[in-house]
């Protein structure tokens, strides 16, 4: 086993909330597994997704666990995982 880093495509339901979703993020990451990153990426006419890195060990459901924390974020409207490699 080995360390995991796991890359989150997020978008919110609207831009109202878009730093209410950052901060809930923080505090949604569960045990197991460590927020590395936070950043905004344009997409069109002012909306923006967020980029989330997260780590974690390479042991069965905490990947799932993850993505299930994140989609459970007031106003997140989709989470996509986008890459995960081992570093």
């Amino acid at each position: 086993m080995g360390t995991v880093l796991a890359v989150f495509k997020i978008m919110p339901d609207d831009m109202d909330h878009f730093e209410e979703i950052k901060e809930a993020i923080k505090s949604a990451i569960p045990e197991g597994a460590q927020l590395q990153e936070i950043r905004e990426e344009p997409i069109a006419f002012g909306l923006k997704a967020l980029k989330v890195g997260v780590t974690m060990e390479d042991t069965g459901g905490i990947l799932d666990k993850v993505e299930d924390a994140l989609r459970n974020v007031p106003h997140v409207e989709s989470v996509n995982l986008e890459t995960t490699t081992l570093i």
